[in-house]
């Protein structure tokens, strides 16, 4: 007995010895494990690099408390638990969960709104408790605020056709990407430039704004005029050299000989270049306002620069069955107008298929009108980014659209063979000028016949960076269809574009 008391005494003080140098150790050793099945507590060694940089407070807001559902505190619970392990990183992190809606209804609409104006829009849900039901907003949005710098985080991804339970899932398998990304935003300094190409017949800046906004929080925009080539296009051309990316959005007006060589020589030197292209003149305003419209060709605008880096933006429609809804007035009831949902098949839902960063786990994009590209055999890589569905054609023009298509029935056989369209290509290698072995429109003692290894996307439809305007003809958020009330991927593709081709793949690939 008394040596079993001994034995049980010796492994007792040895249980405390372990225990007091644990708790000593704790204090100079700090270590966390991640138990769960995916590591979504571990953070990739992109946001490490990100956060062990930060060398002043960082103050990261989050505003998603207060009475919601069960999937949303799921959510807040995520969100806390992935936040700590940023502070375990760097302890210059401050965490803060904000209930925006706290104090009386004068305070609740002042910070609802404040929150509105900075971009944070609300989400009004139905909470269930004790048998009731009642609608509640809530704010699924952060802040990371860092000096005079305060970028927003969406702590919950754009989702269609998903349950809450299911976007939820989905958002927290974003949330590492959604608040390194508002990090590096609000710490790291802007150093790419990218070009806003004017005077050819763009779109009015109010319809490309919320994409110049969400731009002007990582990189320096600046738009550029082509007017100055007539004048003194190897100045023009060195000036352009200056910027990292160039974005030619939706030109309606055909470029000249000197300012097709501005572009292919900045892009021959190592520009990267986004381009939106129409070949069709069609336009969704006019064909709802009139019920009808008469499409025609409008010309292969930078058709021969674009040919010989190897695609060509075709002078036709692309009609598909996987179109995307168009809310239509079909009559009235008392003294309400009733509306009804159409496919729209002129107006192409191009869900991704390519495993590429760009697209891979992106929501479907919203195309109108756009043509079909065709790629071309010649040195440079061509990866289809975004195509139609296999159900699905091309239009030749010029020919009339009506809305009284909208109720037309279609049979299969007709698209046997003829869908999976390309509607956005990503071209990489080693481009050849358009001027090689030709005269050159004006003299260039710098001219260069071919170039260093370059990227550029082009894209078939001016629309996909095109906003829709509010009522009180304010900009929306791209992607973003007030009539249906859907959100499309338009913004995060036009994003993702812009950070591969300025080599800003760290968080692509996190994404």
């Amino acid at each position: 007995m008394k040596q079993a008391k001994k034995t049980a005494l010796k492994a007792f003080l040895g249980s405390v010895v372990v225990v007091i140098g644990l708790n000593v150790a704790s204090h100079f050793v700090h270590q966390r494990f991640d138990l769960t099945h995916d590591n979504r507590y571990t953070l990739s060694q992109t946001s490490k690099d990100i956060i062990e940089r930060i060398d002043q407070p960082l103050t990261i807001e989050i505003y998603l408390e207060g009475n919601f559902p069960s999937s949303f505190k799921k959510l807040q619970a995520e969100t806390k638990q992935l936040l700590e392990e940023y502070q375990s990183v760097n302890n210059l992190i401050d965490i803060r969960f904000i209930n925006p809606l706290e104090g009386n209804e004068s305070d609740k609409l002042n910070k609802a709104e404040e929150l509105y104006v900075n971009g944070m829009r609300p989400l009004n849900i139905t909470v269930n408790e004790k048998g009731k039901q009642s609608q509640e907003m809530v704010f699924p949005w952060g802040s990371a605020i860092y000096g005079d710098q305060k970028v927003n985080i969406p702590l919950l991804k754009n989702t269609m056709a998903m349950s809450t339970e299911e976007t939820v899932n989905v958002s927290v398998q974003h949330l590492e990407y959604a608040i390194t990304d508002a990090i590096q935003k609000a710490t790291v300094s802007k150093s790419k430039k990218i070009a806003v190409i004017k005077g050819i017949g763009e779109p009015a800046d109010i319809e490309v704004a919320d994409l110049l906004m969400s731009l002007r929080s990582s990189y320096f925009i600046a738009p550029f005029v082509m007017d100055s080539v007539s004048k003194n296009p190897k100045t023009t051309l060195e000036q352009l050299k200056e910027y990292d990316l160039a974005l030619i959005n939706k030109p309606s007006k055909e470029f000249t000989d000197q300012e097709v060589q501005v572009l292919d020589q900045y892009i021959i030197n190592g520009g990267k270049a986004l381009f939106f292209m129409e070949s069709v003149q069609a336009d969704m305003d006019s064909l709802q306002r009139n019920g009808e419209m008469f499409v025609y060709p409008k010309g292969h605008i930078l058709g021969d620069m674009l040919f010989k880096y190897g695609v060509r933006v075709n002078l036709v429609l692309v009609k598909d069955e996987v179109g995307t809804p168009l809310k239509i007035a079909v009559g009235s009831q008392g003294s309400q107008t009733q509306y009804e949902e159409f496919v729209w098949k002129f107006a192409p839902y191009a869900y991704p298929t390519s495993q590429h960063p760009i697209v891979k786990n992106i929501e479907g994009v919203k195309f109108d009108f756009a043509n079909s590209i065709d790629t071309l055999k010649n040195n440079v890589k061509k990866t289809v980014l975004l195509q139609s569905s296999p159900y699905s054609k091309t239009v030749g023009t010029p020919t009339m659209i009506s809305l009284q298509m909208l109720g037309e029935e279609s049979n299969p056989e007709e698209y046997k063979g003829k869908g999976n369209l390309p509607l956005a290509v990503l071209l990489e290698g080693d481009f050849t000028s358009t001027y090689n072995n030709r005269v050159l429109p004006f003299a260039d003692k710098d001219f260069k016949k071919s170039g260093v290894n370059n990227k550029i996307i082009v894209v078939s439809d001016g629309d996909v960076v095109r906003n829709q305007l509010d009522q009180n003809l304010q900009p929306m958020e791209l992607g973003y269809d007030k009539w249906t009330n859907k959100l499309y991927g338009n913004k995060e593709f036009v994003l993702n574009s812009i950070n591969y081709l300025t080599d800003d793949n760290g968080l692509l690939n996190l994404r």
